[in-house]
C-alpha cells in the first residue's frame, strides 16, 4: 500500500510539473467486469480538457518488455501508464480525453498477468493471448463510456506495441462507440532484434481477428522496426483485410535506431500527419487548440 501511495504522489507531482492550466490530469484506476465474472482494476492515467463539456475518447494501450521469469515480472510491475503522456497530451491539446491503461499485471493493475502464452517459441496461441488482452480494453472502453466528460459515441482506441495487437483484437468485437482504431508497431512475439516466435501464427491470429471487425483501423509502423519489420508488417495486414476489415497501413520512414518505439519517442511532426488524415476521415478534430 505504501508503494501504491507513493507512486500515486510521484504521478501527481509529475502532473504538476508539466500541468497546462488548460489541461486536467489525473492518476486513477478504472475497475473493469470480467467476462468469466468478477472485477479487475486497471491503473490509469486521465489528460483531457480542463472544462466542461463531452470529449471525444481515447483509450491507450501500452506494449510490453522482452523478456520472462522474474526479471519480466519485476519490470512490468515498474510499468506506469503516463508512459505515453505526450501522445495523450496530444489528444487533449485537440479536444479528446485520452486516458492510458495498464492491463492486468502491469503497473498497479490487479493482477495477475493473464497473458502468459505456454506454448514455446513454435507454438504461440496468439489469437487466445490477444483476446484475453482484449476483454480489459474492452472493460475499461464500456466503464468509460460512463464518465460525464466522456462522449459515448466518440471513441477511439489506440494501442503500443502489444497494445497494438490488444485493440485490433478488441475491435473484432466491434464494441459500442468505438468509431477508429490505431495500432502502432502493433504485434507480439518479439524475442530479440528482427526474431519473431511462430510468425504464421501471428498472422493468422490477426486474421481471424479481422473475419469479424468492421470498424475502421490504422496500422502504423517504422521502416526500421526491428520488431515487427516491413515485411511481416505487410502480412500481417494482409491477413488482417482478408475477411473484409476496414483499414489502411501506413509506414513511416526510419525512425531513431528502432522504429518500433516511434510513438513515445519521435517528434509529434513524425508521428501525427497519418493520425490526423485517419481522424479527419472520421469527422474527429485535427486541430491544436492549447496554447
Amino acid at each position: 500500500m505504501r508503494r501504491m501511495i507513493a507512486a500515486f504522489l510521484l504521478m501527481a507531482l509529475a502532473s504538476a510539473a508539466h500541468a497546462n492550466q488548460k489541461l486536467l490530469y489525473e492518476p486513477t484506476f478504472v475497475s473493469i467486469e470480467l467476462p468469466a465474472g468478477g472485477q479487475a482494476k486497471l491503473e490509469a492515467f486521465v489528460v483531457r480538457p480542463n472544462r466542461p463539456g463531452k470529449f471525444p475518447l481515447v483509450v491507450v494501450v501500452h506494449g510490453t518488455p522482452r523478456g520472462s521469469g522474474g526479471e519480466f515480472r519485476a519490470r512490468i510491475a515498474q510499468m506506469s501508464p503516463d508512459f505515453h503522456i505526450g501522445i495523450a497530451e496530444a489528444f487533449a491539446e485537440r479536444g479528446y480525453a485520452a486516458v492510458s491503461i495498464m492491463r492486468r499485471g502491469f503497473g498497479h493493475s490487479s493482477g495477475p498477468y493473464a497473458e502468459h502464452d505456454s506454448g514455446g517459441c513454435n507454438h504461440r496461441d496468439y489469437e487466445r493471448v490477444g483476446r484475453i488482452s482484449a476483454q480489459d480494453v474492452l472493460g475499461a472502453t464500456a466503464a468509460l463510456r460512463n464518465e460525464p466528460w466522456v462522449d459515448p459515441e466518440r471513441i477511439l482506441l489506440l494501442g503500443h506495441s502489444t497494445g497494438g495487437m490488444a485493440v485490433i483484437a478488441a475491435g473484432a468485437a466491434n464494441p459500442l462507440g468505438v468509431v477508429g482504431i490505431l495500432s502502432f508497431a502493433g504485434g507480439s512475439g518479439s524475442v530479440g532484434p528482427d526474431q519473431v516466435c511462430s510468425e504464421d501464427r501471428l498472422i493468422g491470429a490477426f486474421k481471424a481477428f479481422g473475419a469479424t471487425a468492421r470498424i475502421p483501423a490504422l496500422w502504423v509502423y517504422a521502416e526500421n522496426d526491428h520488431h515487427f519489420g516491413p515485411d511481416l508488417a505487410r502480412r500481417m495486414f494482409d491477413a488482417y483485410r482478408s475477411g473484409g476489415a476496414p483499414a489502411q497501413l501506413v509506414m513511416l520512414p526510419p525512425v531513431g535506431r528502432d522504429g518500433h518505439m516511434a510513438l513515445p519517442t519521435a517528434p509529434l511532426g513524425v508521428i501525427w500527419p497519418p493520425m490526423a488524415a485517419f481522424l479527419a476521415s472520421l469527422h474527429l478534430p485535427t486541430e491544436r487548440h492549447v496554447e
